[in-house]
């Protein structure tokens, strides 16, 4: 008996679709008559209702998307589209839903801030239903997979998903096309100082830089050496060659004023080969309390690691 394969699910991170239908496809699906006394009929998508949803709307009638997670935009590029729009109009509808008073915005905020700019009095636009959770995930990914987030935004924007639905990081990732280890990296970006934060979102530093400056312990030595990176144009390499010479003078001047008793090395040397590992045990008040450090160099590490030691998931780190 032959066994039905699974259809593999598919994320709302791979495109609008799976709320807003197949809107990239109608410009090719929809083809005019070349001349007025032709008497063949238009071929309108098969999505008849997405067709009738397309219509010129008021400007003054639209609000932006209440979650737009973009809070810095390029005045530059908006300068440029809006000329481009003065000879062209808008070639791509934007996406709205029906409001108490008009419409609210729900993708295409670039082309209607440029409309706007441009002086038109209407914009094409798909009307659609879409509830608060879908205009959320939907002002996401219009931001992650068609215009550049500052890494601090799109921190925060993941954040806020997470928190507003109750999502671990896993499921986050499942609905949005993303890995989790990439949502994971970017989380930790809010750990860094303010003034570091404002680095990142005015891009004066990368994310590779942010993430080699969080393996440093403190908020002070992390600024210093972001500061240092900054006004010597350090490159992440660079960055990450002095955060490893800190962390291994750091090291070497521990060792030098501490000698580990033989028994506690043999544990040492057994944990870290049934780990697959380096570990690390540090004693304090006479071997009476202290600390296991157990390393890893990747989330699929810290997750195998975490599997061997009993736990479900590494999701929280």
């Amino acid at each position: 008996m032959a066994v039905k394969k699974k259809e593999k699910q598919k994320h709302l991170g791979r495109g609008l679709e799976s709320l807003l239908g197949p809107i990239t496809s109608m410009r090719s699906s929809l083809k005019i008559k070349q001349h007025p006394d032709s008497t063949e009929e238009p071929n309108f998508p098969l999505d008849k209702e997405l067709h009738q949803s397309l219509q010129e709307i008021s400007i003054h009638d639209i609000s932006p998307n209440p979650y737009q997670a973009r809070t810095v935009w390029d005045q530059q590029e908006f300068e440029e589209l809006a000329e481009s729009i003065k000879v062209n109009g808008v070639l791509q509808p934007i996406i709205v839903r029906p409001a108490a008073h008009g419409f609210e915005l729900i993708a295409g905020e670039r082309r209607f801030r440029a409309a706007k700019l441009a002086s038109l009095s209407t914009v094409p636009a798909l009307v659609r239903s879409a509830t608060d959770q879908q205009l959320l995930e939907l002002a996401l990914i219009e931001n992650i997979h068609r215009a550049d987030l500052n890494p601090i935004e799109r921190a925060k924007c993941y954040r806020n998903y997470l928190n507003t639905f109750s999502l671990t990081q896993a499921e986050a990732a499942q609905r949005l096309g993303e890995d989790r280890s990439v949502i994971a990296n970017y989380l930790r970006l809010l750990d860094l100082p303010d003034t570091i934060k404002q680095m990142l979102a005015k891009k004066q530093l990368s994310m590779g830089h942010a993430r080699a400056i969080l393996a440093l312990p403190t908020e002070e030595l992390r600024q210093k050496l972001a500061n240092r990176a900054m006004a010597g144009r350090l490159s992440v390499r660079e960055v990450e060659r002095l955060v490893r010479r800190y962390m291994t003078g750091t090291s070497n001047e521990k060792a030098k004023n501490y000698i580990k008793p033989p028994n506690i090395v043999d544990l040492e040397r057994t944990l870290s080969t049934q780990l697959g590992t380096k570990v690390i045990i540090e004693t304090r008040k006479n071997g009476q309390r202290g600390k296991i450090i157990i390393e890893f160099h990747s989330l699929d590490e810290f997750d195998r690691i975490a599997e061997q030691i009993g736990l479900e998931s590494a999701e929280k780190v």
